[in-house]
């Protein structure tokens, strides 16, 4: 049997910017994961999940295409990885099989919550890495971020993939987007071996490391969000608010060069000052999309923070979901969490995973 496993991710800062190509990002991945197991079968295979075991998918293999019993199922993300993962494995050679692909993740609460940790992303690079393993396809991080992407864009059809990113490589990671446009005019002519080999526009990823006394604290609101519909508006507004959009994305260009160049000279200091920019960016861009990023709760999360000199802001779209904190590791951390605990914000026990 064939094991993976990928983590979830929070967004640090440089949402919203980092979906038009060559923007920045950093985000972090957490140790909690989705895991993906892959089983020969003889005849009939299945796609099971635990959080979905209602909807189980069987299928079997006519004329080298997967044919299912059921097409009413919530697995776009890990179908979409198979079909990728599987035309790669074919153009190399290999002859595809059947198998038993089970899912579990703990990205969810047990009962239900959602945290905005980045499921779809990990849940694809989890189906991704098993089935590269279960064909024996020697693929590198860089060959797994792309399939991943590859095959999370052709759902989505929105986003960075800077998910997908930390997902792949784990850590501190800082993500620059590439070329959404050309990577879907390359899918209609360059073979999927060549895309994959080939350099993709404004692609860049680098991994950083986070200051010794930096402490990353993670605050749920109980209130989930949905990052596509809010990207989508703040698109609707990009077209009709230009110019301040223009100056917002320069804005968080160099509020997020500041920041990385923080993260690789160590100084907590830096990083704070910036997340704290980054804050004040995110709410001008609230008001002139007239998109609601930073909710009442993620105010009371982050301004709470703020009196134990915590740097807090927003984490992803906004709208909801969690909010983090970079705060030195000797304040009175237990005494924030308490705060929050008092305004209904759950502190998520969750800390960093560095992936060797």
């Amino acid at each position: 049997m064939i094991k993976a496993a990928a983590p979830g991710k929070l967004y640090i800062a440089g949402e919203y910017a980092v979906v038009e190509t060559g923007f920045p990002a950093i985000l972090v991945a957490l140790n909690q994961f989705v895991f993906c197991t892959v089983e020969k079968s003889s005849d009939v295979g299945s796609i099971l999940s635990t959080q979905y075991s209602e909807n189980s998918i069987y299928w079997r293999r006519q004329d080298g295409q997967m044919v299912f019993d059921n097409r009413d199922n919530p697995f776009h993300y890990i179908l979409s990885a198979i079909k990728i993962t599987e035309d790669y494995a074919h153009a190399l050679g290999r002859d595809l099989s059947v198998y038993h692909l089970n899912v579990d993740s703990q990205l969810d609460s047990a009962d239900g919550k959602k945290y905005g940790l980045g499921s779809s992303a990990a849940v694809t690079v989890a189906t991704v890495k098993a089935l590269c393993e279960f064909y024996q396809l020697d693929v590198t991080q860089d060959e797994i971020f792309k399939l991943s992407a590859i095959a999370h864009f052709e759902v989505q059809g929105n986003g960075s993939l800077g998910d997908i990113a930390a997902s792949v490589y784990g850590g501190w990671i800082a993500y620059h987007s590439f070329d959404r446009q050309w990577l879907m005019e390359q899918r209609k002519t360059t073979s999927l071996i060549d895309l994959i080999s080939m350099p993709w526009p404004e692609l860049k990823i680098e991994q950083l490391k986070a200051p010794k006394n930096m402490t990353l604290l993670i605050g749920w609101t109980g209130s989930p969000a949905s990052t596509s519909k809010l990207v989508d508006k703040v698109s609707i507004a990009k077209a009709r608010e230009s110019t301040e959009y223009q100056d917002f994305l320069a804005e968080s260009r160099l509020c997020i060069q500041k920041m990385i160049s923080g993260f690789r000279n160590g100084e907590l200091s830096i990083i704070q000052e910036e997340i704290r920019h980054n804050r004040r960016i995110l709410q001008n861009l609230s008001v002139f999309s007239s998109v609601s990023i930073e909710t009442d709760v993620l105010t009371n999360l982050c301004d709470t923070a703020e009196e134990f000199e915590g740097a807090a802001k927003t984490s992803g779209a906004g709208g909801g979901d969690c909010g983090i904190v970079a705060i030195d590791s000797t304040k009175d951390l237990k005494s924030l969490i308490n705060k929050w605990a008092d305004a209904d914000i759950e502190q998520l026990d969750l800390s960093v995973h560095e992936i060797n």
